[in-house]
């Protein structure tokens, strides 16, 4: 037995409620079991519960056993002053409040069919890839879509945590916390982090200054890196370092160690060097980038604005040391919609939230659907469990409800779960 499986017999009320009473003989009512808390404080507040005719209106607080209260040291915490009703799975003593008075108690052992706690032992004990994996079939669509719509909306939420923080740290300035988040994704996790130090230690308003000539752009994006510190044998690399090291001066910069970077094990379309290239063909190319993905009236044009090339010598060239076959290497079809779903619709539903504007959230949220669904571990194995998606919103919500949820084994707060468990009843 556990606590997160008594907050959710309580929550949804799954308990005999037939000649419900305190363990003194007290009649109880349930009127409101109150709003569930996940952080500090008493497990459910504002509940209504009428205890031997009396209605009273505050908080419910919910154990294993009775003695945890005292055990919790829950009589010295203020906090828990407007407890009204103690609810546990089994009465082992009485307890009483900081003003002496004795707390009634609910006991729930005995109260509840033994089979939805099997279910929950089920799902969450093992090693499977999700709790849920053997049972989600059973699950009907609308369940399952309702849920998911809501975990869109959550790692929306989630990522508008974090460039709004962002945008904190950045004094409200759109255009540099969006250029932080894109470098960041333009790492495509193997390299994210380092990609969004580069950022952050090259100023938006520095690279501006230089971005209608190419090769500023790269020799300071390049020297940034930390990939300019030894002479090269071709003429380009040591070009720009001779151009870095000017402009290195000028502004005091900083560079990174080189050893952030990570090439092994990567694809050489995915070399670091290469998507720095990408990068700063970007930055050469655009300004304003937040005003342009706001003004965008469609996907078309939102996808246009990241559809770019790199410059000549990395057209034969994957590192500054070694050539390669000529050929085009633009920002592909793949790491173009990584960027859209993973910076450009975040950053439109962020401003539509910071200006309480629900046409903004909503084009945002329309940019999702008409995506293709995203191809990944995570969506991948959904698709064998039988859970498909028609488009990036989706897969979206599936990866959030794997990460946030099937791997914490968090199946009494998904509605999936919730099904599952409840079965019996």
């Amino acid at each position: 037995m556990n606590e997160a499986f008594l907050h959710h017999l309580w929550k949804f009320r799954l308990f005999n409620k037939h000649q419900l009473a305190t363990v003194d003989g007290e009649e109880i009512e349930i009127l409101k079991t109150g709003q569930h808390n996940t952080d500090a404080g008493p497990d459910f507040f504002n509940a209504q519960v009428r205890i031997g005719g009396t209605t009273w209106a505050g908080n419910v607080e919910i154990h294993i056993k009775s003695s945890d209260w005292k055990r919790h040291q829950h009589i010295r915490d203020a906090a828990y002053n407007n407890v009204v009703l103690h609810v546990v799975f089994e009465h082992d003593e009485d307890v009483f409040t900081k003003q002496k008075n004795k707390l009634p108690t609910l006991e729930l052992q005995g109260r509840f069919n033994p089979e939805i706690f099997s279910n929950y032992e089920k799902l969450v004990e093992g090693n499977r890839r999700i709790p849920c994996e053997n049972h989600i079939g059973k699950v009907d669509e609308i369940t399952i879509s309702s849920w998911l719509e809501r975990m869109l909306v959550e790692r929306l939420e989630r990522k508008t945590m974090v460039i709004a923080e962002s945008l904190k740290q950045n004094k409200n300035n759109w255009e540099e916390t969006f250029y932080h988040l894109l470098a960041r994704n333009f790492g495509f996790n193997t390299n994210a982090l380092p990609f969004e130090m580069l950022a952050k230690s090259l100023p938006l308003n520095i690279l501006a200054k230089h971005k209608n000539n190419l090769h500023q752009t790269e020799s300071l994006l390049f020297g940034q890196a930390g990939l300019l510190e030894k002479k090269h044998k071709a003429t380009y690399p040591n070009a720009l370092r001779n151009e870095y090291e000017f402009l290195r001066a000028k502004y005091s910069l900083t560079p990174l160690h080189p050893s952030q970077w990570k090439f092994m094990r990567l694809r050489p379309s995915n070399f670091p060097t290469l998507r720095i290239a990408q990068f700063a063909m970007l930055m050469h190319n655009t300004s304003g980038l937040v005003s342009k993905i706001l003004e965008a009236e469609n996907l078309k044009d939102l996808e246009s604005l990241f559809n770019i090339q790199v410059s000549p010598f990395w057209k034969s060239h994957y590192t500054f040391a070694k050539s390669s076959v000529q050929m085009e290497k633009p920002l592909g079809a793949n790491a173009r919609q990584i960027i859209l779903v993973n910076s450009a619709v975040p950053v439109i539903f962020t401003y539509g939230k910071y200006y309480h504007d629900e046409a903004i959230q909503n084009m945002a949220m329309k940019f999702l659907e008409e995506l293709p669904p995203e191809k990944n571990a995570i969506t991948s194995m959904w698709a064998d469990l039988g859970i498909t998606s028609a488009n990036a919103g989706r897969t979206q919500a599936l990866i959030h409800l794997k990460n946030e949820y099937c791997d914490r084994k968090k199946c009494l707060f998904c509605s999936v779960g919730n099904r599952i468990v409840s079965s019996a009843t």
